[in-house]
């Protein structure tokens, strides 16, 4: 068992946080909402930090899951960031989807300071950090990732060490990449179907078990027939997410045209007052037939 000190308290983070109380680990927590930390503490016990840098300072593993890159700039290096007080040999391991580039930075700024640092990007959403199940893509070098497997066994069910600093951002752009044109052939089969009248019931059991078959298909056909979009991941996310994979296409040369229309479409859905809406709202900017 470990002592681990946990930073950002949300959607994901409190359940990640929780199984790893739950499996006997001793944390200490921090949320820039202290009523969140307190009522995490009520639950599950541990302590109630003030600040990274205290949440951090007799951890042996110091495990982040924010926002953005300011966000995980100032919870890291910031004045009262966790690598401040962070002891040699200890590991930071970061879950929150940022750039690759941060990701490289911080990597670089803890081994000069003699830690390990792992980008940890996961994907499963809100139900995956709820179940324990999620996907973890893995950036760092191998003894760092070896080490993160062994706590983020508690929450996840894959771990993938996928290279070096910054692969697993870099992954995790793909998925998301993945994601939103699923979403958009999914929304668009669906407005298809209703179109020509078919029974939704019987197109999902006659498609879903064939080459369209998709977790998204299996897990929103429904819903999104019937505009229920209140499944955790935020389209405003989803959007942040899309940018980084974009600007990154910038400077690796590639380029992703479907990917920068689906990000305008979802701007869309945004402007309809959706951006706290889960990923499959897209659906929404195709008119009903």
């Amino acid at each position: 068992m470990a002592k681990i000190a946990f930073i950002g308290l949300g959607v994901m983070g409190a359940p990640m946080a929780g199984h790893l109380a739950s499996a006997g680990h001793e944390l200490s927590v921090f949320n820039r909402s202290m009523g969140k930390s307190q009522a995490w503490v009520e639950r599950y016990g541990g302590i109630a930090a003030i600040s990274p840098a205290q949440a951090a300072e007799e951890a042996d593993i110091v495990i982040s899951c924010v926002g953005t890159d300011d966000d995980l700039s100032a919870v890291t290096i910031g004045r009262d960031g966790a690598f401040r007080t962070m002891a040699k040999g200890s590991l930071f391991i970061d879950h929150t989807t940022v750039s690759a580039r941060i990701a490289r930075q911080l990597a670089l700024e803890a081994d000069s300071r003699g830690l390990h640092f792992v980008d940890a990007p996961v994907s499963g959403g809100q139900a995956g950090a709820e179940n324990g199940t999620l996907s973890v893509m893995c950036g760092g070098t191998a003894p760092a990732v070896e080490a993160a497997k062994l706590v983020m066994q508690a929450y996840a069910a894959r771990v993938v060490h996928c290279g070096p600093a910054g692969a697993g951002q870099t992954t995790k752009m793909v998925n998301q990449i993945c994601i939103a044109g699923v979403i958009e052939g999914v929304s668009e089969a669906l407005r298809f179907a209703q179109g020509a009248g078919l029974d939704l019931d019987r197109v999902f059991e006659a498609i879903s078990g064939g080459a369209a078959q998709s977790w998204q298909m299996d897990n929103r056909w429904k819903s999104m027939s019937e505009d229920r979009f209140d499944f955790g991941f935020a389209i405003e996310w989803m959007r942040k997410d899309l940018g980084l994979a974009l600007d990154e296409a910038k400077s690796i040369g590639a380029t992703l045209p479907v990917t920068a229309l689906i990000d305008q479409y979802y701007a869309e859905v945004v402007q309809m007052g959706g951006g706290r809406q889960d990923t499959s709202a897209l659906v929404r900017r195709l008119r009903k037939p």
